[in-house]
């Protein structure tokens, strides 16, 4: 209190010098008294009234920007005489500097090619708790009472400490001294010497983009804050840290907010920040970032954990890997309070809450939902994705695009087409892969199992007996030992030079001549007859028709191909049909097929969707790439439709529910591609979430449906990416759950 009133009697009783320096701000017209407030809004009432002489006294001091593009430290460390000339940093740029155009903002991007210093980080250990906590120690002398809070907690948890290397303070040990003093403390704890670079949130991130924190059910992130700008720093941090990490209950709390299926992080009381004051000068920042995973921003709305410590679900570390932030992008740390990269981040991370439909709880609203069982979500009965074949060579692609043209080529050459558009979107883990290479079919299978998808709908190629991209399932057939459930999609539609199957110049043409029922129905026994084709029901084996109504006669088409498959001996076939968003010249009945596929994002964009190329024009804004005339729709708008009822009940009642995880053809379009923008492992989530919730009940058999497994030159691809890592199959692992592989049945 003593400390308090001290600070209120030096701001009201100034020496008359310094009066003087406070008219001679306020003249400059350079400080601007909005962007103070709004930066730092937790200041006392008395220096809101009073921020001129706040900034002068104080927060020059404690790094405060008097206006977005002027700050102290930085100012100081571009011009050395400042401090050898007896004037504050604004003073100096408003009498001397402003005249001579010296440098007055941060330095924004370290130089191309500047030593960095931060740890490569390899294969981590294995986990050995379902959560994590990530601290980051700036402040060695705090550690040990950051251990005292640790060793009070009630559950296990893996530990993962960055300690910053004060070089700039000739300390060259300490921070090797403190790594042995942590893991002394915590044996098993991973621990890692970093610069001062990037904050508290660079050394977070560095551990996020290279995987160490996937795979745990929640993680805790803090840090040794002092806010030596703040009256009250020690008690903040207390607080922020005693919120989320309490000496009692912990456990309880931590199992309550991993129960809420709708939070997506856990602050301390009152560390919920809302409201337009908080952006301070980062909008323009946080809007950039946020647009890496196609995430909007709106600058009269803001919420955010703020403190920068917190408990996070796992879908927001996919969201944060998303963003593909690196270490050159972060500022040279010139003791900042605003503006930065890191600062950025800070306020970012509550829209990457909101993208998904999560909320930040505090911890009052946590406790209220200790003992409460989880909400559980139905699950699907079985779960299937489409497969594209078309990753490796053929001689009629040779002709048709080029020497050695695979559906890689088209995805390697797609650039963006407006601002944050994240072309080419290349894989991962898997790599360029070649499909005639069996073994590659194996490793997906064990992705997409442990992702809780039962088969892959494999499309397949037949014009007239001429078969094309047969080589993977044909190999496969060759090789029993390799796990791979399928079933077949007849993909019956020609083939054209634009892609989209139903304009332009034909490459390969279908023309159904008389008795092609019975030499098709024939032509598929030696898959039928194979142990991994699916049966999903337990007795007939599954086949689909991509599109029906392109077929003259569809209903006699069908009979037909029903009579051969019973006197080949095969028996009946569940047949099923896939729901396209153009009719095609022949309708086709609901009843002729055992069931429908829903495949989006057929059928489920309308008008009031599109961002660009609809009525209304360009909702864009300036971002798009000259030229670019394609289509741009919300992908957040047409996941709510898939689950609005009006729309379901246009639905044949025997429909597959359908989901995607995104869509982006630029790699076959160009500058027409159609694109799905919003779409992310955060907005995947939330749509799968209320499928399961809305859709998994009336979906044919309780099952659901996938676009697609590897459809990458339009980004539908469940595979691991480089830009998401494994976050899609995380999603899905997480709301589907590991379950008990589907049993092939013997043919």
């Amino acid at each position: 209190m003593k400390q308090n009133v001290l600070k209120a009697l030096r701001l009201l009783f100034i020496s008359p010098r310094e009066l003087l320096q406070v008219r001679q701000i306020k003249r400059s017209g350079l400080f601007d008294r909005a962007f103070y407030l709004a930066s730092n809004p937790r200041m006392h009432r008395l220096n809101c009234w009073l921020p001129e002489r706040h900034y002068l006294t104080r927060g020059e001091k404690a790094g405060f920007y008097p206006y977005p593009e002027f700050s102290p430290q930085a100012y100081l460390a571009h011009n050395p005489d400042v401090a050898h000339s007896g004037l504050p940093p604004l003073l100096h740029y408003i009498k001397i500097g402003r005249q001579e155009n010296r440098l007055t903002a941060h330095v924004s991007e370290i130089e191309p090619g500047t030593p960095l210093r931060s740890p490569i980080l390899r294969t981590r250990p294995a986990a050995t708790a379902p959560q994590a906590i990530v601290i980051h120690l700036y402040y060695h002398e705090l550690w040990p009472e950051f251990a005292a809070v640790l060793r009070k907690l009630e559950f296990r948890f893996d530990l993962y400490a960055t300690v910053t290397i004060k070089a700039e303070d000739g300390d060259l040990t300490g921070a090797a001294d403190l790594a042995r003093q942590i893991e002394a403390d915590f044996p098993g704890a991973q621990v890692f010497q970093m610069r001062n670079h990037g904050r508290d949130i660079y050394p977070f991130l560095h551990l996020v983009n290279a995987g160490w924190l996937d795979g745990y059910q929640a993680i805790c992130k803090i840090h040794t804050k002092k806010s030596p700008h703040r009256d009250d720093g020690d008690d903040w941090r207390d607080m922020l840290i005693g919120g989320i990490l309490p000496s009692a209950g912990a456990a309880a709390l931590l199992e309550a907010f991993k129960a809420d299926d709708a939070a997506g992080f856990w602050v301390a009381d009152g560390q919920n920040y809302s409201g337009v004051e908080w952006w301070g000068s980062n909008f323009e920042r946080s809007t950039q970032i946020l647009h890496r995973v196609e995430v909007p921003t709106h600058r009269y709305e803001i919420t955010f954990p703020a403190g920068s410590m917190y408990w996070l679900k796992p879908v927001i570390i996919d969201m944060i890997k998303g963003l593909q932030l690196v270490e050159n992008q972060f500022e040279t740390e010139l003791g900042q309070t605003d503006g930065t990269l890191a600062h950025a981040v800070e306020r970012a991370l509550g829209h990457l809450a909101q993208a998904g439909g999560l909320a930040t709880r505090e911890t009052k609203d946590i406790l209220a939902r200790v003992g409460q069982p989880a909400k559980s979500l139905p699950k699907p009965a079985y779960v299937s994705a489409f497969y594209l074949p078309q990753f490796h060579p053929v001689a009629q692609n040779d002709l048709w695009w080029g020497k050695g043209y695979t559906e890689w080529t088209g995805v390697s050459r797609a650039r963006p087409q407006y601002s944050g558009h994240m072309q080419p979107h290349l894989p991962a883990d898997l790599g360029f892969y070649d499909l005639r290479l069996t073994e590659v079919i194996g490793e997906q299978t064990a992705l997409a199992r442990a992702a809780g998808v039962d088969a892959f709908c494999t499309y397949h190629y037949w014009f007239d007996g001429t078969r094309i991209l047969e080589a993977p399932i044909d190999r496969l057939l060759t090789r029993p030992e390799v796990d791979f459930p399928f079933y077949l999609c007849w993909a019956n539609e020609s083939w054209r030079r634009n892609w989209d199957g139903l304009s332009g110049e034909i490459l390969l043409g279908q023309s159904y001549s008389p008795g092609w029922e019975a030499t098709f129905a024939a032509s598929l026994l030696p898959y039928f007859n194979d142990r991994r084709y699916q049966r999903p029901d337990g007795t007939r084996p599954r086949f689909v028709i991509y599109r029906p109504e392109d077929i003259p006669d569809p209903a006699a088409a069908v009979a037909a191909l029903r009579a051969a498959w019973r006197n080949l001996g095969v028996g009946e076939v569940e047949l099923g049909a896939v729901r396209f968003h153009i009719p095609g010249e022949t309708p086709v009945a609901a009843e002729l097929f055992d069931f429908w596929i829903e495949m989006p994002p057929h059928g489920l964009v309308k008008e009031p969707d599109f961002l660009f190329g609809g009525p209304e024009g360009n909702r864009m804004g300036p971002s798009l790439a000259m030229g670019f005339a394609g289509l741009i729709y919300d992908y957040t708008a047409v996941a709510a439709r898939a689950c609005d009822p009006a729309y379901v009940a246009s639905l044949p009642q025997n429909t597959i529910a359908g989901i995607m995880p995104s869509w982006d053809n630029t790699a076959r379009r160009g500058a027409k591609a159609h694109v799905a923008w919003g779409a992310n492992p955060a907005t995947f989530d939330h749509w799968l979430r209320r499928l399961l919730q809305t859709r998994l009940p009336a979906s044919y058999r309780h099952e659901m449906f996938v676009n697609s497994w590897n459809e990458w030159g339009e980004r539908a691809a469940l595979e691991p990416s480089a830009q998401y890592g494994h976050a899609w199959l995380n999603v899905m692992a997480r709301r589907l759950g590991v379950h008990e592989p589907h049993t092939p049945m013997e043919p």
